[in-house]
């Protein structure tokens, strides 16, 4: 075996060791969003409670101090009744039904102003001699109520409290009991009952639950009846012979709560399970009974907003966490592109004074190619100015003819008229000449306001021959008749005698020949239309028609330098001309110039006016 295989045996690839070099960041990445997480689950958890606690304060204040008030409102009655002289008198004389219907009624007048539920009145015994509800059903009147603990409580220690159901009403209540004696011992009892129900009404309107536990642990009020007469733990044997003596409760079964205490946040206030749901209850202790006033709010809003919370401190941990690596996987990448450029900067210095040499070489080489382009499209150009001087030189051998004719009837004004169109067609053939030069080097042609109607109508005039020889038909419509452009009378006209010769042309071997010339205003511009009813322009061609030497007519008959030219004067006038076939049949070029605005033309003396 070679002894070299062991060794390779136990070598890791590269990638397995960045794997595991990488292990303890990511480990490290997890323990910071677990820990965001718990932290955030902490916090959220503390401010939920807080705030529960300090909503459950205010209301245990607000329920207390109510309770409190409603209970001792009454506590003056019983001592009342003791001044009133009937009272004592039927003590002495029970058997006076006289007396008995009289202190009937002033008990259920004063309990009529006072509000109590009932006002009544036993004797030394425990019987119940007068009574505010003596003319209703269910009074106490004649009942033995001897074994109410509030009555027991009067009569061996001046004064009694007790809540409890009513013997012969069955409603729960709130009892104040009073000794009346003038001399040991008592000779009777003054006894108000509370009815509290309305305080339990009114705490149903409120968040949470509230429930009022007496002494024994057993609820006696809640805003869930389920609750209600029911101890938070087991009654010892004690307490059940003192319920079963009293009856405080009724007939209710006193069957235990599932009431667990979980944790105690504070001296008061405590996290317990109340049938499986977890409840944060704030107790407070009555001023005016051996009751407990407890608040419950249920924990669940609070939990799920601490997971949450959990969650969110979690993603924002991982955000910062990947904002950190982005950004230093960026600075590295910035150094490795910083030595990427030293790596590169030895080889563009060597190559640096070749590039600019061989540039200059190419720059010189192109501009020579570009001027001997130039001086060739000139001289085919020179070549084909002869059929754009046909046209004008033809036009003038009529207007001269014509004007003899007129010389020879005396009709000076129209031999002026021929003679001045005569001069105006060599200046424009002159002007015409002087363009070949902007295919040598690039000139300016001098704007003035045209009057279309003027142009139109001169180079109508220049292919009237040609037009009528093949029987063509022209339409000129320039809409307002003073419509004017920005451009160079010269060029503009050779443009459109080039455009209509062209039309001519095209339309000679179709059965319908018109050959329509429309100028439109449109947006500070004029749409200048030349439109014929020939064949159209073969698609093949479309797209390279305004090219040096393209053109669709026969060989010899043209260069395909006309449009050429003629889209090099529209451009040095500021315009554009393109082409297009027409949906009936036909082709139509559009000239898109400026408008010369308020341009009017003086006739008599040719001059533009703004």
């Amino acid at each position: 075996m070679n002894s070299r295989e062991p060794a390779r045996r136990f070598d890791l690839p590269s990638d397995t060791q960045r794997r595991w070099r990488g292990l303890p960041r990511w480990c490290g990445a997890l323990a910071l969003v677990a820990l965001a997480a718990v932290a955030g689950h902490h916090l959220a958890m503390q401010n939920g409670l807080a705030r529960l606690r300090e909503a459950a304060d205010h209301r245990l204040d607000m329920l207390a101090t109510g309770l409190d008030a409603d209970l001792a409102r009454f506590e003056y009655l019983p001592a009342l009744l003791e001044m009133t002289p009937i009272v004592p008198a039927l003590l002495g004389t029970p058997s006076d039904s006289r007396l008995r219907d009289a202190v009937n009624r002033y008990l259920d007048g004063v309990n009529a102003t006072a509000g109590a539920e009932m006002l009544y009145v036993l004797d030394a015994a425990g019987t119940s001699l007068a009574a505010s509800d003596w003319d209703r059903p269910g009074t106490t009147i004649g009942q033995d109520l001897s074994f109410r603990p509030y009555v027991i409580d009067a009569l061996g220690q001046g004064r009694g409290r007790f809540y409890g159901v009513g013997i012969t009403s069955r409603k729960p209540g709130y009892y104040l009991s009073y000794a009346l004696r003038h001399d040991q011992p008592a000779r009777g009892v003054v006894a108000v009952k509370v009815n509290l129900e309305e305080s339990e009404r009114a705490w149903r309107m409120l968040p949470g639950n509230v429930v009022l536990i007496d002494q024994r642990g057993v609820v006696i009020l809640a805003t869930r009846e389920d609750l209600k007469f029911r101890p938070l733990w087991p009654l010892d044997a004690s307490q059940r012979a003192e319920v079963q003596r009293s009856r405080p409760y009724g007939e209710a079964g006193l069957q235990p709560l599932q009431w667990t205490q979980k944790e105690a946040l504070a001296r008061n206030v405590q996290v317990i399970a109340l049938d499986g749901v977890d409840q944060l209850a704030s107790t407070r202790a009555l001023r005016g009974a051996p009751w407990q006033l407890v608040v419950l709010d249920d924990l669940a809003p609070v939990r799920v907003g601490a997971r949450y919370a959990a969650i969110t401190a979690s993603l924002a941990m991982a955000v910062l966490l990947l904002i950190a690596v982005t950004l230093w996987q960026r600075r590295r990448a910035v150094r490795q592109k910083l030595a990427n450029q030293a790596a590169l900067q030895a080889a563009h210095d060597s190559l640096e004074s070749t590039v600019v040499a061989r540039t200059a070489q190419l720059r010189a080489a192109q501009g020579e190619l570009v001027h001997a382009g130039k001086m060739a499209a000139l001289g085919q150009m020179s070549a084909g100015v002869v059929h754009e001087l046909n046209q004008p030189l033809t036009a003038m051998r009529t207007l001269s003819e014509s004007a003899a004719i007129l010389l020879d009837k005396s009709r000076f004004d129209d031999v002026r008229g021929n003679l001045q169109r005569i001069r105006g067609m060599v200046d424009r053939l002159a002007r015409l000449t002087s363009q070949l030069k902007t295919f040598a080097h690039k000139s300016e042609l001098p704007l003035a306001p045209v009057p279309m109607v003027q142009v139109a109508g001169d180079a109508q005039v220049i292919v009237a021959e040609a037009s009528k020889k093949n029987g063509i038909v022209i339409e000129v419509d320039v809409q307002p008749a003073t419509l004017s452009v920005m451009a160079e009378e010269a060029a503009l006209g050779s443009v459109l005698v080039n455009l209509m010769r062209n039309a001519i042309d095209a339309m000679q071997a179709s059965p319908r020949r018109t050959l329509r010339l429309e100028a439109r205003p449109q947006d500070g511009r004029v749409i200048l239309r030349v439109s014929d009813t020939g064949p159209g322009i073969p698609p093949d061609i479309l797209p390279r028609l305004f090219e040096p030497f393209v053109t669709s007519k026969p060989a010899g008959t043209g260069l395909g330098l006309g449009l050429v030219i003629s889209a090099q004067l529209v451009r040095a006038m500021d315009g554009t001309l393109r082409a297009a076939n027409l949906p009936d049949g036909g082709a139509c070029f559009v000239v898109d110039l400026p408008a010369a605005i308020h341009s009017v033309l003086i006739p008599s003396t040719g001059v533009i006016k703004k």
